[in-house]
């Protein structure tokens, strides 16, 4: 699982021993980190295991398929027993809950659709645990994440995983060049994920079989209207369904049940043409609907700007790039026209449908694995 490797450094990237090198590994109790621990304690490195407790334990210890639930925590901690290394749990409930959590349902009553995986990356993961991980005197930081960390020329590159399948590069563009220095992704190279549940077995680890988590961790059943409803009461007012033309169709639930591209669920049945949401309007209440043509988008402006790529973002009039506006979808050519050092405007080659303020825009090397970052979509284009 060789990482950063050249005849002088180990497999880490360093000038010394595995055994003089210690790397905090951040475990959620999933086959991934799990596997990428067991890796790194085999290798003879100094592992310390740390699993964040990020909502309430007592009612995560239902939530099976949910990560870092009770039963995730548990898994973890059987792991570390078996391959011998320290494990640590850390209450990080207030600090998820303020970071993540209510920009998620602010987001969602402003009519935004946001990706709170990216959020916790950032503002937790990568931010407070990685000083924790500092703070325990780290060498660095490994995680399960499928992604690529490359040496170039002007240092660490974020590339995409080998497997694209597994790609994680959507929901990582906004590391910072600084925390790449201290971060490693040991799984980003394997070709596939059988790959890594057999090195799981090798290890004999309870966790070699688990199913992947599939949702967000705190809306394990995929309800998020439920969660929003229960995080912000009242917030599902009902208003009005509205054809773009105008025309009044129905009545809806409240707009925390609705995003842009949605077709199916709108209680609207029974018109000659098939409907998609257009736009919602949180101040009217009002859900409006048109047809699919109206969902191609060319222009798609994105702020909170985060730019890995050599030369300074704003240094350019233009950059040639490939983005991914869904974590679905393939990266598309655009050419992206920087405003100021964290904001600019995307122009899509080819129209794309459904692009939804408060999903993620991640650019990539055109042809090639490099991604050059990323922003936010922040309106609709």
């Amino acid at each position: 699982m060789a990482l950063d490797r050249s005849d002088s450094l180990n497999s880490l990237g360093f000038p010394k021993p595995p055994s003089e090198t210690r790397v905090v590994v951040a475990m959620s109790g999933g086959v991934d980190s799990s596997v990428v621990a067991a890796e790194l304690a085999r290798e003879g490195y100094d592992v310390v295991g740390v699993t964040l407790q990020l909502y309430d334990h007592g009612a995560a210890l239902a939530k099976k398929g949910a990560c870092c639930a009770g039963i995730d925590i548990h898994d973890a901690r059987r792991v570390a027993e078996t391959m011998g290394f320290p494990h640590y749990v850390l209450d990080y409930e207030n600090i998820f809950r303020d970071a993540v959590i209510d920009e998620f349902a602010d987001s969602y009553l402003a009519g935004a659709t946001p990706v709170p995986c990216i959020r916790c990356n950032e503002r937790v993961k990568f931010k407070d645990l990685l000083e924790t991980a500092k703070d325990l005197d780290a060498d660095c930081m490994a995680t399960g994440h499928y992604i690529q960390r490359k040496m170039g020329t002007h240092g660490p590159e974020l590339h995409r995983a080998a497997d694209h399948a597994r790609d994680q590069s959507y929901f990582l563009f906004s590391t910072t060049p600084e925390q790449l220095e201290f971060l490693r992704f040991p799984l980003g190279h394997l070709a596939s994920k059988d790959e890594t549940r057999a090195l799981a077995a090798r290890h004999g680890l309870s966790v070699a079989d688990k199913p992947d988590s599939q949702d967000i961790c705190f809306v394990p059943d995929g309800n998020y209207a439920g969660v929003i409803e229960k995080l912000r009461p009242g917030a599902a007012e009902p208003g009005q369904i509205v054809h773009a033309d105008g025309r009044v169709l129905g009545e809806h639930r409240g707009v925390i049940h609705y995003t842009i591209g949605q077709r199916r669920g709108l209680g609207i049945g029974g018109l000659d043409e098939p409907l998609y949401v257009v736009k919602l309007d949180v101040d009217q209440r009002r859900v409006v609907v048109g047809p699919k043509e109206m969902l191609a988008t060319r222009r798609v402006p994105v702020r909170e700007v985060n730019w890995l790529g050599d030369a300074p973002f704003a240094s350019a009039l233009e950059w040639h790039v490939a983005v991914k506006i869904r974590s679905t979808k393939p990266p598309m050519d655009a050419i992206l026209r920087p405003i100021s050092p964290t904001e600019a405007e995307v122009e899509l080659l080819t129209p794309e449908e459904g692009v939804s303020p408060g999903q993620a825009c991640v650019f990539y090397e055109p042809g090639g694995s490099r991604v050059y970052g990323g922003g936010w979509i922040w309106r609709g284009a």
